[in-house]
């Protein structure tokens, strides 16, 4: 598919969408209506619709990659109204499928085989079809295991790639033309975008993940991870056990199934902290369609997670403050989260603590007039964060992924079972992963983990305390060579001071005499002195001005 021929389908799909509503109107805005004057054939067929309807369904002709452009635009509530997030959530993994003997071709030659050679009843008919891959069941022949076959859809780089392109040209175009759309910083979105879009392409890296997150709840009664079968996994194939549960959001089979819903929620929260604060490994991808519930025990619910094409990962800085700040929240200590803020570097230096801890104290007083189970912890994140943008506060790609995965853990937590605390659940493990990382055997083991790197770097510290002396001279020299100036600079400063003043007693002193002839001698003497003092004074800060600039 050439770019032209996409961008005239883009172009198409825009007109008949009536997507050019999303321009800012303003002197720009004629760009607009030349461009709709020119493909006046293309009219909007969809008038009836609202504007956020109307892009869902855009997306969706266009195909998989703006279908996850939409998926990941439904999770970002500081940037879209509650409407826009409502049509968003819809795009679930309901793609076309593509047919049957294009994926066994695919499979073949990602396997470099012919596919019956190693799997048997091989089902056509797909299990799922998603905007990256589709997956079909078979069995292996070695084993007789039941397995799962992820197989990405064909041509995608390609497309990707064209799409990716011509996304970052219309952002450059937009943000060119369109100040108001700076405050969007497209860009960084379409950036975050492609990494995100060129990891889940990547099966090899979506099977160390699994392997990972399996290998993390390898003996947990509330996470099971499928099996990664890695002799037969390449780019663009995924080869996972097959597992049997029940979809999160089927509320209705979950109760059929007489599942315990109000530990199945707290279940959830549990698993989420572990794999944030214990494991600093957490998927970041929970929505419905990742996760299931075992049909096995119902009154002690196991979850089932899949797809773990996207995995987050903070800094033990990140950790250590997102921890403080949950309990500073709970615990109504304002200043304590503007000091969090302020001190981890998410904001200026420079914030004026004393108004940021206001700001977040209106923020929070209104919540904590409400029983802590109606308080939803991921949405006064949200509002948090929007906050803290007041003081030049940047969203890292690490914060919004801990922000998406744990707005969609509240939300199925409370679907679950309305009346889910999150702060009972949570506290408890916040405060003794806080206690244990002031632990004599915590201090122990990093300083363990150091020594290592401490020993490699030995040999070369005393070049580099020779290095920093030299520096700290240099320094010290630039310094004593600023205040000699400074002193020059204070002195001259003094020296027109005086004469300015000298200038104003002579002034004063003839406007006396010109306007009192009669004036009494003393006063003209007392003038004549003053004046003459202050030149002296004068001249002296100038002969010394000379003497040490000479």
């Amino acid at each position: 598919m050439s770019n032209v021929k996409r961008f005239m389908h883009i172009i198409r799909i825009i007109c008949i969408f009536g997507l050019d509503e999303l321009v800012p109107t303003g002197k720009k805005s004629g760009v607009c209506k030349v461009i709709r004057w020119l493909f006046f054939f293309w009219r909007n067929q969809h008038q009836d619709k609202l504007l956020c309807e109307r892009f869902k369904l855009a997306l969706q002709e266009l195909g998989p990659i703006y279908i996850k452009l939409g998926q990941m635009l439904s999770t970002r509530r500081d940037m879209l109204d509650e409407a826009w997030i409502q049509q968003l959530v819809q795009l679930q993994d309901q793609v076309l499928a593509f047919s049957s003997e294009q994926a066994i071709s695919l499979i073949e030659e990602q396997l470099g085989q012919p596919l019956t050679d190693l799997f048997t009843d091989f089902d056509p008919e797909p299990m799922a079809s998603a905007s990256i891959a589709q997956v079909h069941s078979a069995r292996l022949k070695a084993s007789g295991d039941q397995v799962v076959l992820k197989v990405r859809r064909p041509n995608l780089e390609e497309v990707i790639e064209a799409d990716l392109n011509m996304m970052m040209q219309c952002a450059r175009i937009m943000e060119s033309l369109f100040t108001q759309s700076k405050s969007l910083r497209l860009l960084d979105l379409i950036q975050d975008y492609k990494t995100t879009i060129y990891h889940e392409l990547d099966f090899v890296l979506e099977a160390q993940h699994t392997s990972q997150l399996r290998a993390n709840f390898a003996q947990s009664s509330i996470l099971y991870v499928p099996k990664v079968h890695k002799a037969y996994c390449s780019e663009g194939l995924l080869v996972l056990e097959r597992i049997e549960g029940i979809r999160i959001d089927d509320k209705a089979s979950l109760e059929a199934h007489q599942v315990d819903l109000k530990k199945l929620a707290e279940r959830g929260v549990e698993i989420f902290f572990t794999q944030v604060f214990r494991d600093n490994f957490f998927h970041a991808d929970m929505h419905p369609g990742n996760i299931f519930v075992a049909k096995e025990h119902p009154q002690e619910p196991q979850y089932i997670g899949i797809d773990c094409g996207i995995i987050g990962r903070l800094s033990e800085q990140d950790k250590t403050m997102i921890a403080q700040c949950f309990l500073a929240f709970f615990r109504q200590n304002y200043q304590d989260m503007a000091k969090i803020f302020i001190h981890s570097g998410w904001v200026q230096s420079s914030t004026h603590q004393y108004r940021f801890e206001q700001d977040i104290a209106r923020l929070c007083q209104p919540l904590f007039q409400k029983p802590l189970h109606e308080i939803s912890f991921a949405h006064f994140l949200i509002d948090l964060f929007k906050l803290a943008k007041l003081y030049n506060f940047r969203v890292q790609p690490q914060l919004f992924l801990l922000q998406k995965t744990l707005l969609y853990i509240e939300g199925l937590g409370r679907q679950l079972y309305p009346e889910l605390d999150l702060w009972q659940t949570a506290q408890p493990f916040l405060e003794n992963w806080l206690r244990e990382r002031v632990s004599p055997k915590e201090t122990l083991k990093r300083t363990r983990d150091l020594m290592p790197k401490i020993f490699e770097n030995l040999p070369d510290i005393p070049e580099l305390v020779y290095d920093n002396l030299h520096m700290g001279r240099k320094i010290l020299s630039s310094q004593q060579e600023l205040l000699q100036q400074y002193a020059l600079e204070q002195r001259k400063s003094q020296r027109s001071y005086f004469l300015l003043i000298t200038a104003g007693f002579l002034f004063l002193g003839c406007l006396i005499v010109g306007l009192n002839p009669n004036a009494f001698w003393w006063e003209q003497v007392l003038f004549g002195l003053g004046a003459f003092l202050c030149w002296i004074i004068g001249w002296t800060s100038r002969v010394k001005n000379y003497s040490t600039s000479s």
